[in-house]
């Protein structure tokens, strides 16, 4: 979502074509954010605002798969939540309960206002057995006056205080592609992943078997993306390229 169709709160230009062109021919699309701090009800209305009309069920978050993976360990089970509404409103609708005695996870999220009490009790409640799950490992995240520290970053200080590594379930774990893959019923094989960060976006896109386009309206530059081991499948400096040719984005059409 974020540097593909918007960016601080601005549509990228081409994108509401992209999506008309993709309604027109019937073609299933998700939007996904690792982003958890927001439910799909409010990424709907955030995107309202930029003039993408986006319905509730065509966004996926890290806060739902990581909701829909943790009811598939331990259905019904109990959650020490660091986040926002965005994860404890997904967690909630899975059966989950949130509680700080004896939880059977900690789940960190992102939040703009993460707290020493919150991270000093997350870190006792690992300690003492809980089972550590954090939403995504991005360790910073945009702002207009520069990056914030994110889910990735505040992980590391509790494995550090823990010696208990996390479990990400977002981008780049292939687990949250595929998730998204079922929710539209969508095969690999012809399905195109479509984002700005090689670290998350192309990677998950790459170990979940899609083929993948960088766009470099986002994180990841042109040279930036030539210091990684792994290619896009195309480079474009935006989603404005691939107007009139959604159903053929490499234009195979013409071989």
């Amino acid at each position: 979502m974020d540097g593909v169709l918007v960016r601080e709160e601005h549509l990228v230009p081409g994108a509401d074509e992209v999506i008309a062109e993709l309604r027109e021919h019937g073609t299933p699309f998700m939007v996904l954010t690792n982003n958890s701090i927001y439910t799909p009800r409010d990424l709907r209305a955030r995107l309202l605002n930029t003039g993408l009309d986006i319905p509730e069920e065509s966004i996926w978050t890290s806060a739902l798969a990581t909701a829909q993976f943790l009811q598939t360990q331990r259905p019904n089970g109990s959650a020490y939540v660091v986040g926002e509404s965005g994860l404890t409103t997904a967690l909630h609708n899975v059966g989950y309960v949130m509680t700080e005695r004896n939880p059977d996870y900690v789940v960190l999220g992102e939040t703009r206002t993460y707290s020493f009490e919150a991270i000093t009790r997350a870190i006792r409640l690992v300690r003492a057995g809980a089972r550590f799950i954090a939403t995504n490992p991005d360790e910073t995240g945009p702002s207009a006056e520069g990056p914030l520290p994110a889910t990735g970053a505040v992980a590391a200080l509790i494995e550090k205080a823990t010696g208990r590594s996390p479990y990400f379930v977002g981008k780049p774990n292939p687990l949250m592609m595929r998730s998204a893959l079922r929710r539209i019923g969508a095969h690999s094989e012809n399905t195109l992943m479509v984002g700005d960060r090689m670290d998350t976006d192309v990677l998950s896109g790459l170990e979940a078997g899609l083929q993948t386009i960088l766009v470099l309206s986002g994180i990841s530059g042109r040279e930036t993306a030539e210091e990684f081991p792994y290619r896009p499948t195309r480079v474009i400096e935006s989603v404005k390229e691939l107007v009139g040719s959604t159903g053929d984005p490499f234009g195979r059409g013409a071989e």
